[in-house]
């Protein structure tokens, strides 16, 4: 782990743990909603890259009736970049993942399962682009839900776990 002295400026605000545990949280709470079951805990490290990294965001479909290797077909420059921004993000994510879990945003299920354990208030008005990836967090969670396994989803992606 990076001490925070020795990040950029940028990196600590838009990789710090509050904004990453928010993302994975949002993940789950989607996951959950399409599954009724929690999210893998290994998505996070996917659904990080694809809500982050802005021109992924943007091209992210609308709804999850499209399929994830349909998408990949039509987003074939996101896909080659994606394994490079995932690992970078991969200690951000651990962080997050301790920040939600220590803060109880989170919760880790004893088959490795992460479950959000939080709900924005009411009335609580987030900026734009905030808003904008807490929600394609969620949407990208009913949408990896869609795929048969995690490693489908590693491995239409071209990562490893």
């Amino acid at each position: 782990m990076t001490a925070w002295s020795d990040r950029s400026p940028i990196s600590a605000v838009m990789l710090n743990p509050a904004l990453m545990a928010a993302v994975l949280a949002n993940a789950a709470q989607g996951h959950e909603k399409e599954t009724g079951q929690p999210m893998p805990w290994v998505l996070g490290f996917v659904a990080a890259p694809m809500v982050l990294h802005q021109p992924t965001r943007n091209a992210l479909p609308a709804s999850t009736r499209t399929h994830l290797g349909a998408w990949i077909g039509k987003n074939p420059v996101l896909r080659a970049g994606f394994p490079a921004r995932a690992q970078t993000l991969a200690e951000p994510v651990k962080e997050g993942t301790r920040f939600g879990l220590a803060h109880h945003a989170l919760t880790l299920e004893p088959d490795g399962c992460l479950r959000a354990t939080y709900r924005r208030p009411r009335g609580f008005k987030t900026p734009e682009e905030l808003d904008q990836m807490l929600r394609k967090a969620n949407l990208v969670g009913r949408w990896l839900a869609k795929s048969d396994s995690p490693a489908t989803v590693f491995a239409v992606l071209g990562v490893t776990p």
